[in-house]
C-alpha cells in the first residue's frame, strides 16, 4: 500500500524534518500518527499524497512514486486536511463537481453518513458552521471509497456527539482493502479505533507498532495509588483525577485496556518503553528469531 524508505525532507536543506525515515502502511489497518508540534505529521501526509517531493529516499503508493501524482493514484487516495475551503454552492452541485474524480464514489454512503451526522442532503455549504463543514468532508472522504484515506486532525471542530458518530462511521466504512492514516493530537477521540501506532519525534520514527504488540509488551493501569506509582519496575506514571496512570512491563500475558495517551507520553519520556515492545516482538516472532540466529 504505502512504502516509505529512507525519506529525507525539509523545507530548508539546512533544517531537515526527516532524514532516513522508513515505515510501511498495510491494507486493512487504521494507523494513528502521533507526535509533538513541529515534527512534521502534516508534512508527511502531504508527501504521501504527492503534494510535496522528497529531497531523498522514496514514498511509494501502489508501487509508484507518490510525487508523480498519476491519475490512477489520485483517484485512489483522499486527504482530509485540517483546514480546507468549500465553495458557496449547494451540496448537490459540490458532489457533481468532485465525486466524478473517484470511480468508487457512493452517493448511498454519502447520504448515510450525512444522516448519521444529522445533516440535510441538499444543504448550502456556505451556510454551514465549521464543524458541519467538517462533517460533510468526512462523509465525502468515506463515500469516495479510496483504498488510502489520510486524515489530519479529523475531530477538530466536531462536537461531542459528532466525535462519537465519526468513530462509528469509520468502523462501518472500514474494509480489508482500505488503509486509514490519522494524524491527531486528540488521542481520546481515536485511541480505541486504531490497529497501529506511529510516533514521530525530531529524530524520525520513535515507535512503529501495532496495538496488539503494545498490549502484549505493556500493561496500562488506571487509578493507581501513589505507592504503586513509586514501585520498582514502573516504566512511566502520570497523575490523573483518580490517582495515577501507569505503564508497566507485561511479563505474564495479562490483559489491560489500551491507553493511547499513556503510551504516547511513556514513549516520549522513557526509551525503555520502546525497548520493551521491541524485546517482546523479537521474543514472540519466529521469523525475527530465525533471522537473528542465522
Amino acid at each position: 500500500m504505502i512504502e516509505i524508505k529512507k525519506l529525507k525532507f525539509g523545507y530548508k536543506r539546512s533544517r531537515l524534518l526527516y532524514d532516513n525515515l522508513s515505515f510501511s502502511l498495510r491494507p486493512g489497518r487504521i494507523c494513528g500518527l502521533l507526535g509533538e508540534n513541529g515534527v512534521g505529521k502534516s508534512t508527511l501526509l502531504y508527501l504521501i499524497c504527492g503534494a510535496l517531493r522528497p529531497l531523498g529516499g522514496s514514498v511509494r503508493f501502489h508501487g509508484a512514486e507518490a510525487f508523480c501524482r498519476r491519475p490512477e493514484q489520485l483517484a485512489d487516495l483522499f486527504l482530509l486536511a485540517e483546514e480546507f475551503e468549500m465553495p458557496d454552492v449547494k451540496l448537490r452541485s459540490y458532489l457533481g463537481l468532485y465525486a466524478p474524480f473517484y470511480p468508487r464514489f457512493s452517493y448511498e454512503q454519502m447520504r448515510s453518513c450525512l444522516e448519521a451526522f444529522g445533516l440535510p442532503w441538499d444543504c448550502r455549504l456556505a451556510a454551514l458552521s465549521m464543524g458541519q463543514r467538517k462533517k460533510v468532508q468526512i462523509s465525502f472522504a468515506l463515500a469516495a471509497n479510496t483504498s488510502l484515506l489520510l486524515m489530519d486532525e479529523p475531530t477538530n471542530g466536531l462536537d461531542i456527539p459528532g466525535k462519537s458518530v465519526f468513530r462509528q462511521l469509520i468502523a462501518r466504512n472500514m474494509g480489508d482493502e482500505r488503509s486509514i492514516l490519522v494524524s491527531t493530537h486528540q488521542v481520546a477521540d481515536v485511541g480505541r479505533m486504531l490497529d497501529e501506532v506511529l510516533i514521530l519525534d525530531s529524530g524520525g520514527v520513535r515507535l512503529d507498532a501495532t496495538v496488539e504488540e503494545a498490549c502484549r509488551a505493556l500493561l496500562f493501569v488506571a487509578n493507581a495509588t501513589g505507592e504503586e506509582a513509586a514501585a520498582p519496575g514502573v516504566l512511566y506514571s502520570q497523575p490523573s483525577a483518580g490517582g495515577y496512570g501507569l505503564v508497566l512491563p507485561n511479563g505474564t500475558g495479562a490483559e489491560s485496556r489500551f491507553d493511547l495517551e499513556l503510551l504516547f507520553n511513556a514513549v516520549r519520556k522513557n526509551p525503555a518503553v520502546v525497548e520493551q515492545i521491541e524485546k517482546k516482538r523479537t521474543d514472540t516472532d519466529p521469523i525475527i528469531n530465525k533471522e537473528e540466529n542465522a
